[in-house]
């Protein structure tokens, strides 16, 4: 590149002033680019806080679409010894009297005891089956086993009702089999038949019951209600029973009544991210007079479409059955700064004797106001959405000034470049012009009858 130091021939400091012209060239670019670059990277900033908080308030907004959410019903038990319990939205409110006289469960039958359950048995075939479903066969050869017995039926393919096992008891050892369903409709039933020599596999396959099939037996507010299974779904309306215990002398005291804190809940949660929302706007947007400083995206019109759209939804009405609502007729109220404000008194009662009316100011297909507010914030804040195209649009200037910067360094290194040549070559004629001098200044000093005065 040439000299970066003090000129041999000049004495000038070749590298400074290079340096400062480079300098002075690009200085003010760069800053620009600095600038430049610093708004961008704000407004990227501001506009990922934006789209967090609008997913937030999309989260909040999914549950107030579902209309689950509105007129649903709880259950409460006294106690957790006998049942457990769950409610839909059919159950209706009100307490029931539940006493548990017995569980369902399955039946278990057992062969005749053998002598050892690794000798053959006898051949034949066996029918299978519970209550009244299909049968399923075991073909038996005359070299089976009790054990191999037991392993065919529990990998036979159409059997799907009964799991066989080998119990070694006082006597030896029998096949049991077991039910898989509950209930007296469920009892086993096995035919065995003789196709070779003796009758060992009907001998042994003539089978006894050893814990009988029993029906779930309760008791709702003096009502007898049989079931087949632990698992009762059409007793009450609307309410599910799983029986765990029995014993007819306890009570379990069932309350169903309207779930009001999931309502409440969801639209607490509805408000609370509204504000957050709108506080993020005009945090991104304002300007606070206090610190002087303007939001990182005062004067962009994004936001404050966003703001103006939502702002415009509350204070419209939805129409429904019971003619136009707002959300101030429930006791959600807009604010002089334009944030929600619950008046929860108002809000209580309107859950508690209107919730219908909530529901479909809500979660009404297309027109509810969750609905329309779900479907706007969607627009922005999807994959490839208006702030995705908005993001996109903010790197690709980011990308512009980083080539723009990568350019100016390229010219800056040529400039340098040649400011090194021309000081360089400067340097090199002043050097020739003082080896003249001093040579001629020496010629001169020689010359006969010439005198050097002293200063």
């Amino acid at each position: 590149m040439g000299l970066t130091a003090v000129g041999i021939g000049s004495g000038i400091d070749i590298g400074g002033i290079v340096s400062a012209l480079v300098n002075a060239e690009s200085a003010s670019k760069i800053a620009k680019f600095d600038v430049n670059e610093g708004k961008l990277n704000a407004q990227i900033s501001g506009i990922g806080a934006l789209k967090s908080a609008m997913s937030e308030f999309n989260s909040k907004l999914e549950s107030l679409t579902k209309a689950e959410t509105f007129g649903s019903q709880k259950v409460v038990t006294s106690t957790k010894d006998y049942l457990s319990a769950s409610v839909d939205k059919s159950a209706v409110s009100g307490v029931y009297q539940v006493q548990v006289e017995q569980l369902a469960q399955s039946q278990k039958v057992g062969t005749a005891v053998v002598a050892d359950d690794t000798s053959p048995i006898g051949e034949g075939s066996l029918s299978i089956s519970v209550g009244s479903g299909t049968a399923f066969n075991i073909d038996v050869s005359d070299t089976d086993s009790l054990t191999n017995i037991m392993e065919k039926i529990n990998t036979a393919e159409d059997n799907t009702d009964v799991t066989a096992t080998i119990i070694h008891g006082e006597l030896g050892p029998q096949l049991v089999l077991g039910s898989k369903k509950t209930g007296e409709d469920n009892s086993i039933s096995v035919t065995a038949t003789d196709t070779g020599v003796g009758t060992g596999l009907s001998d042994t396959f003539t089978m006894s019951e050893l814990t009988p099939a029993k029906n779930a037996i309760v008791h709702i507010d003096g009502v007898k209600v049989v079931s087949q299974t632990n698992s009762i779904d059409d007793a009450i309306t609307g309410v599910s029973l799983t029986l765990t215990d029995a014993d007819i002398a306890k009570t379990t005291t069932l309350t169903v009544s309207q779930d009001t804190a999931k309502t409440k809940g969801a639209i607490e949660g509805f408000v609370e991210s509204y504000n957050a929302l709108m506080t993020t706007i005009q945090d991104l947007t304002g300007y606070d007079a206090d610190t002087k400083q303007a939001g990182i995206l005062q004067g962009d019109a994004l936001p404050r479409s966003i703001q103006s759209q939502l702002r415009g939804m509350v204070s419209s009405g939805v129409d429904t059955s019971d003619g136009m609502q707002m959300l101030a007729n429930f006791g959600v109220k807009t604010t002089r700064e334009g944030l929600l404000e619950i008046d929860s008194d108002k809000l209580k009662d309107s859950i508690e004797n209107n919730q219908s009316a909530i529901a479909e100011l809500f979660s009404t297909e297309e027109t509810g106001l969750a609905h329309k507010m779900s479907n706007l914030v969607d627009t922005y804040v999807k994959s490839g959405g208006i702030i995705d195209g908005r993001d996109n649009s903010l790197d690709e200037q980011l990308s512009r000034i980083a080539d723009s910067r990568e350019q100016l360094n390229r010219r800056m290194a040529a400039y340098e470049d040649r400011l090194y040549k021309q000081f360089n070559a400067m340097d090199l004629v002043v050097a020739n012009l003082n080896s003249q001098s001093n040579m001629l200044i020496s010629r001169l000093d020689s010359l006969p009858g010439v005198v050097k005065q002293n200063n």
